[in-house]
């Protein structure tokens, strides 16, 4: 089986075998590979989750872009360089065709993944917070939830990043017509917490049935994708007020080092960690294997086909 490819496009052979047949595949973000943890934390994360889809008999396959071409599947060597290259630039879905234009390379955040993915027919992703809107700046809303109405995949995640306004994020979700489910929970996780003390439109406890509501969902002619929210196991989750005393700090340090844009949640996140000895990174390593679990076993129940 040779690749499908195009001057702008390399899919990895196995992959692109997997989406022939019709087998289950989960596609994988690198912007946490690139932006979101430090090496050689972010080598380890990236081929422990390759392994845990694996060993769920999915293909992972870890989209990025490297030298301007997008590729969809990365072998070690491709994930080693990745985890490790410096001046790596952060891929949302606006940027995928300036960084093939201009032979960039970088990894692709959720919305980058999102569109990429849906191009060739992958119907799981996972991932470990969803972008939204962010605190005190109300202009401020992740490309992640525009790419959610869209994209026609399962999206698991632990709920949206902590350092965000999830009352406004789900608002958003609700207007752009998400479905948000809760996998064996009625709480709508805040990323390292158990609950942000919001609810979820839809519980539901077993992965046959997230596939059937997705395929119902689609069938009716919506287009948005389903977020199926996983809470953080608990061995390794955080409590709410630790939290959100650190993200606090963080966000005061922050609006005194003038951080805008796209830096903002990396800044964050990172001073987060640094805020809580650690504990958040435990948390968030913790999280992103649980939900590739989850995410593999979905996806058996609704396996890719090719556009």
């Amino acid at each position: 089986m040779t690749n499908w490819h195009s001057d702008h496009l390399v899919i990895q052979p196995e992959v692109n075998e997997a989406l022939e047949k019709g087998a289950p595949i989960v596609a994988l973000e690198s912007a946490v590979i690139t932006h979101g943890l430090p090496y050689p934390d972010n080598e380890k994360l990236a081929n422990n989750l390759e392994e845990i889809i694996r060993g769920k008999d999915c293909i992972p396959a870890t989209i990025a872009i490297l030298n301007g071409v997008i590729r969809i599947g990365l072998d070690g060597v491709e994930l080693g360089w990745l985890a490790q290259a410096k001046e790596m630039i952060k891929i949302s879905s606006r940027d995928i065709a300036g960084a093939v234009l201009q032979r960039k390379s970088g990894g692709t955040t959720v919305a980058g993944t999102l569109a990429i993915a849906r191009q060739v027919g992958i119907r799981v992703f996972a991932t470990g917070g969803i972008g939204g809107v962010h605190r005190q700046a109300a202009i401020d809303v992740s490309a992640d939830l525009g790419q959610l109405a869209d994209a026609q995949l399962v999206v698991i995640c632990a709920g949206a990043k902590a350092i965000l306004d999830i009352p406004a994020t789900l608002e958003v979700l609700e207007t752009y017509g998400v479905p948000v489910v809760g996998y064996g929970t009625d709480d709508f996780p805040a990323f390292y917490s158990v609950s942000s003390g919001e609810k979820v439109s839809i519980r539901l406890d077993n992965a046959r049935e997230v596939a059937q509501l997705a395929r119902l969902h689609w069938e009716i002619g919506r287009l948005s994708s389903i977020l199926v929210v996983v809470a953080p196991p608990r061995e390794v989750a955080l409590e709410s007020r630790v939290v959100e005393e650190a993200i606090q700090k963080a966000l005061e340090e922050a609006r005194q080092a003038h951080v805008k844009g796209q830096a903002v949640t990396p800044y964050l996140l990172g001073r987060v960690n640094a805020i809580s000895g650690g504990a958040s990174l435990r948390a968030n390593l913790g999280l992103l294997h649980n939900n590739a679990r989850v995410a593999a076993e979905i996806a058996r129940y609704l396996p890719s086909k090719r556009r």
